[in-house]
């Protein structure tokens, strides 16, 4: 008969220590990819924005087929399967990395990270009206309209709409947001029950959408390049750690706190963003971008509709 007096207590230091890992794994996902703005921005010194995309990828590819091939992990079989997973390598990774990367040529990297933020609201347009794998409630509705007016103090229109570069850029991050939103949904409706383990999963996606830009080389990557440490620094960390070591993170944390929790990291990485781009960068901030991105998250709170959640939890306790 097991001593139950003594095994509990390290049952108890376990969860503790799991639950200390996926912590520091969520702080480091949102110190990581808030960072990526800044490394896409580098990056763009000295390489074009379809170059930029092709390290990150392939790099990221690289990485995680590693940690693939170091765990044995097996690959689906069925064509279906990887017919989603190839239309979720565009929606999720080539399409709107480049939608970023062009955009970032135009704005500061702290507006980029700024209106990545706007995913969760997107995310919640394309689940309820596109696919229809979730019915929005009219406190969710609520919370849209409330993300879009967000957007709108961010664009600023009172100081004049600018037809230039840097509203069509602004459109390109929303655009970008976009295609988030739709692959978010897309997974849900299609591979939720695939039976990938979360490294797998993240494996095949950032694989197809690589080899897909692999194939693509002659065509869109052959233009002259300047390199420089930083340039190079910048590329490796935002493909083997941002787009490859972030991955395992974020399934992590999404395992272990569900995908209500594991989104608030969206709430860390237009901090750091904008933290970066002022300190490294020398990016100015208008007092609009950060104002309009709590309205954002405001919106974000109501279309997940957290705050009823959490009022009804308080009434329990």
């Amino acid at each position: 008969m097991p001593d139950t007096d003594a095994s509990a207590p390290r049952l108890a230091a376990e969860r503790s220590r799991a639950g200390a890992i996926t912590v520091v794994q969520f702080v480091l996902l949102g110190i990581v990819w808030g960072s990526s703005f800044l490394f896409i921005k580098v990056g763009l010194g000295g390489l074009s924005p379809v170059q930029v995309v092709w390290g990150r990828l392939v790099l990221g590819a690289i990485t995680l087929g590693l940690f693939a091939l170091a765990r044995r992990e097996h690959l689906p079989r069925s064509l279906r399967i990887w017919g989603h997973m190839s239309v979720l390598a565009l929606s999720f990774c080539v399409a709107p990395y480049l939608l970023f990367a062009w955009a970032e040529q135009h704005v500061s990297s702290g507006l980029g990270s700024i209106y990545n933020a706007t995913t969760p609201i997107m995310t919640a347009i394309m689940a309820g009206l596109l696919f229809r794998v979730e019915r929005l409630r009219p406190v969710q509705l609520v919370g849209i309209a409330v993300g879009i007016a967000g957007v709108v103090v961010i664009v600023g229109p009172w100081n004049g709409i600018d037809l230039g570069q840097s509203l069509v850029a602004q459109l390109a991050l929303l655009g970008a947001t976009a295609c988030y939103g739709f692959s978010l949904a897309y997974m849900r409706r299609f591979v939720a029950h695939s039976g990938m383990s979360a490294l797998t999963f993240s494996f095949l996606n950032i694989g197809i959408a690589a080899a897909i830009m692999v194939v693509a080389t002659p065509f869109v990557a052959l233009s002259p390049v300047r390199l420089d440490p930083w340039i190079v620094l910048s590329i490796v960390l935002l493909g083997a750690l941002g787009t490859g070591v972030a991955y395992i993170w974020n399934q992590n944390t999404l395992r272990a706190w569900g995908p209500t929790g594991a989104s608030t990291v969206t709430y860390i990485t237009p901090v750091v963003g904008v933290a970066l781009g002022v300190a490294i960068l020398g990016e100015r901030v208008s007092w609009n971008e950060p104002v309009g991105a709590l309205v954002v998250f405001l919106g974000i709170l109501l279309a997940q509709d957290r705050l009823r959640r959490r009022s009804r939890r308080a009434a329990r306790t």
